[in-house]
């Protein structure tokens, strides 16, 4: 599984038009399955997500988790961070796991997030979604399971 984790002070989620996930201050992580991935991988991702410290403490300094700021997760479902563009121009999904496989593990994923207490908002698994974000920091981080997380 890769995730792109980004700090925030508030996101939403949007298909056709309506709110469907929204939070204040917490992480928007953008979710791709690979091929290949397993509900373990998806365990070992959300314990690393709910437990960076990236937020944060009295002195400015990262130093806290989401779990200790009570900050919210948006987590939306993008197959496209398994494109492959190092050949020719168009990407390839080749590594992306098949819907059918990827949303049951993506469920499996939110699920892990939730059993640490975190509060969970999505966007629509296989949706045209529009995700609207304000960064906080900037803070940015790319996250794979197949590199030692």
């Amino acid at each position: 599984m890769r995730a792109v984790v980004q700090r925030v002070s508030r996101a939403e989620v949007r298909v056709e038009g309506k709110a469907v996930g929204r939070i204040g201050p917490g992480l928007v992580v953008l979710v791709a399955v690979g091929a290949g991935d397993s509900p373990e991988a998806g365990r070992a991702l959300a314990d690393k997500i709910v437990h960076l410290r990236i937020f944060d403490n009295d002195a400015g300094r990262m130093d806290r988790s989401v779990l200790e700021t009570s900050g919210g997760v948006l987590c939306i479902s993008q197959f496209t961070l398994y494109g492959d563009c190092r050949k020719g121009r168009r990407p390839s999904f080749d590594r992306a796991a098949t819907p059918g496989v990827a949303e049951p593990l993506y469920e499996s994923f939110l699920a892990a997030l939730r059993a640490f207490g975190v509060h969970v908002e999505t966007g629509q698994f296989q949706a045209k979604m529009e995700v609207e974000l304000v960064n906080d920091g900037p803070v940015t981080l790319l996250l794979d399971s197949e590199k030692a997380l």
